[in-house]
């Protein structure tokens, strides 16, 4: 996603949803920990560390990496134990489902799905046909 940030720069913009596997019982939580994270500013930070980690992620996992990216931790704490963006994931989870999301990771790049964790080449070439497209007057879907 770095590079293809780099390449395009405001040309593209990447919107995250959730989408927890049921098979991976820990996701909803770290779901919630990474929306707890961006009411700090600190989205991505969590993002990142909680998708680094290899296997299912601990509770103790999320506290540590709150505290390594230098949250408030009572406020993310507070945040996390009170549940409050269940609603958040869920929702998201279940527009992901319409639209025919079965796994991770799924990307859309204007309406067209890229499954899997695809090298960046194939998705410039799904930009760069989309941003010609819009460029021909075609617009966006």
């Amino acid at each position: 996603m770095e590079k293809l940030q780099e390449k395009y720069g405001d040309k593209v913009r990447v919107v995250f949803r959730d989408y927890p596997l049921v098979s991976h019982r820990t996701a909803p939580r770290a779901a919630e920990a990474a929306h707890c994270a961006d009411e700090q500013a600190m989205f991505w930070e969590m993002h990142d560390r909680l998708f680094s980690k290899t296997g299912p992620v601990a509770e103790a996992d999320i506290r540590k990496y709150a505290s390594d990216i230098g949250l408030d931790l009572p406020k993310f704490s507070a945040c996390l134990d009170s549940g409050k963006h269940t609603q958040t994931w869920k929702d998201a989870q279940a527009d992901g489902a319409k639209a025919g999301v079965g796994s991770t990771p799924t990307f859309f790049v204007n309406g067209r799905m890229v499954v899997g964790a695809a090298p960046s080449e194939a998705f410039a070439a799904v930009i760069d046909e989309e941003l010609e497209r819009a460029a021909a007057g075609g617009g966006t879907r």
